[in-house]
């Protein structure tokens, strides 16, 4: 944690406050309020992933302002500060699809150069304050996961905690190829997604064979492993892959 002057203490101390409020007020209103990913709302409104269709954009914003969704637990995924205390998250990092922020914000404090990218506004509004609230310095833009080469820059680490298991087999597509397109030969994108055994509403359950097949071309795919989504409810979580992938110098084509 970077240190604060006396002169500033005050002003912190107020950002922190007003950080506590808004994560009370959201967790306070019902935790999802009947949204796609929420485990208590009727099947028939749930507008759930599948190899045909994504979750809508206007999903997400609807589950961060009716509540606190699932997944926004306040801290990193265990998995990927695991990974950077093991030293495998390196260089220039893209969180593609951050949400709230909590994994990029922890990347930054590590010392790392993160971008932290979501389509959500109501998400990247909420993590510059995080951010500003715990005085760290963090990139955090408005934007589509699925035109990456907009961005116009380049990373030597890209993390997905939860985006590829939301979208569509065409929209899958479209972000692998954005992935290569800015990854570095030689970079690593790490991957954590629902699998099969997954109990939790809303996006895809991947199996180790379909996301092999996913990075079949200009990728390897050197470790896939058993992890965990933790949730706000204090549960068990949601059952997941850990995939670690290589990129390989050039797409290969038929």
């Amino acid at each position: 944690m970077m240190s604060i002057h006396d002169q500033h203490r005050a002003p912190q101390h107020a950002e922190h406050t007003r950080e506590r409020s808004m994560e009370a007020d959201r967790t306070s209103s019902n935790q999802g309020g009947g949204t796609t990913f929420d485990r208590g709302a009727p099947s028939h409104s749930r507008s759930e992933a599948t190899a045909q269709k994504s979750i809508s954009d206007s999903e997400f914003d609807k589950a961060y302002t009716s509540g606190r969704p699932p997944w926004d637990i306040g801290q990193p995924q265990p998995a990927f500060v695991a990974l950077a205390q093991a030293g495998r998250i390196t260089g220039k990092v893209l969180d593609v699809g951050c949400g709230t922020g909590e994994n990029a914000l922890f990347l930054c404090q590590r010392g790392l150069d993160v971008l932290g990218l979501d389509l959500s506004s109501v998400a990247i509004a909420e993590a510059r304050t995080k951010a500003q609230a715990r005085g760290v310095v963090a990139r955090f833009v408005v934007g589509s996961a699925l035109d990456l080469l907009s961005l116009k820059e380049t990373f030597d680490t890209v993390i997905d905690s939860g985006l590829l298991h939301i979208l569509s087999d065409a929209d899958q597509a479209r972000l692998v190829a954005g992935l290569h397109a800015v990854l570095r030969t030689g970079g690593y994108l790490r991957l954590l997604a629902f699998n099969e055994h997954a109990t939790w509403p809303g996006p895809r359950r991947l199996t180790q064979a379909e996301i092999r097949t996913t990075f079949e071309q200009g990728w390897e795919v050197e470790a896939i492993s058993t992890s965990r989504f933790e949730v706000v409810d204090g549960s068990d979580g949601a059952e997941a892959w850990l995939a670690s992938i290589r990129r390989l110098p050039a797409l290969l084509r038929d």
